[in-house]
């Protein structure tokens, strides 16, 4: 009886001993495994908000990039529209003083005229300018010469004033018609031999009176200088 009760007490420590054994057997491999396992799920979480950080910024600079590309073509489109618009703003201007210079042809010269039934060279650029440009040019040639910008002779224009003398005093103006590729301009004027007629400066004649030219239209098709102010004087031509 004894003996039975000694081998029961023992069976009971022997599985008392197995048991917490189990327990903490279980209890230190587990832990570390789930630790382990949560770590690497906090790591693959913060790595997709680096992911989606980097993304996000990318997209923002795409976006930046594209803004910026269309706004520098807007602005391109801007100067190109305007620049396109003063062109044909100038060259409207210009034919239309050649159209009005031309308009004239025939008619007769007269000192001091400022008809259609006779008229001088200061007076015909006045004229023309006035009703083709609405400029407000000065009465004489001397006084014309000093408007607008000065142009050396090889790359006069269209609309170009060339102005003459026989001495030191500018006594003649015209009106430059065309420059051929060769490089010959003529112009139109108002001579004293044939009144309103298209010249050349090869010209034997005109060409050694040849003294210099002034733009009076810029690039933009305007004035250069305030014409509104005016001495109405007499003209000296030739």
């Amino acid at each position: 009886m004894y003996m039975k009760k000694r081998v029961l007490s023992y069976l009971v420590a022997l599985v008392s001993t197995v048991s917490l054994q189990s327990c903490v057997t279980n209890y230190v491999v587990s832990k570390p495994a789930t630790y382990s396992k949560e770590y690497k799920t906090d790591a693959k979480l913060a790595s997709l908000d680096t992911n989606k950080m980097e993304q996000d910024k990318q997209r923002l600079i795409n976006s930046f990039l594209a803004e910026k590309a269309a706004s520098i073509a807007n602005a391109k489109n801007s100067i190109k529209n305007a620049g396109i618009a003063k062109v044909v703003k100038y060259n409207k201007t210009i034919d239309n003083i050649l159209t009005e210079a031309e308009t004239y042809l025939g008619t007769p010269y007269r000192y001091g005229g400022m008809t259609r039934n006779g008229i001088d060279c200061s007076a015909f650029v006045l004229s023309v300018f006035g009703a083709a440009a609405g400029l407000s040019l000065p009465r004489v040639a001397a006084s014309q010469a000093q408007e607008g910008e000065k142009i050396e002779k090889e790359n006069l224009q269209k609309g170009d004033l060339i102005f003459f003398s026989h001495g030191r005093r500018i006594s003649h103006v015209g009106i430059v018609e065309s420059v051929s590729e060769e490089g010959e301009i003529k112009f139109i004027h108002a001579a004293t031999s044939k009144g309103v007629m298209i010249s050349s400066l090869n010209d034997s004649y005109w060409g050694p009176k040849f003294r210099f030219a002034k733009r009076i239209i810029n690039e933009n098709g305007e004035a250069y200088n305030n014409l509104a102010a005016t001495t109405a004087t007499t003209a000296t031509s030739f």
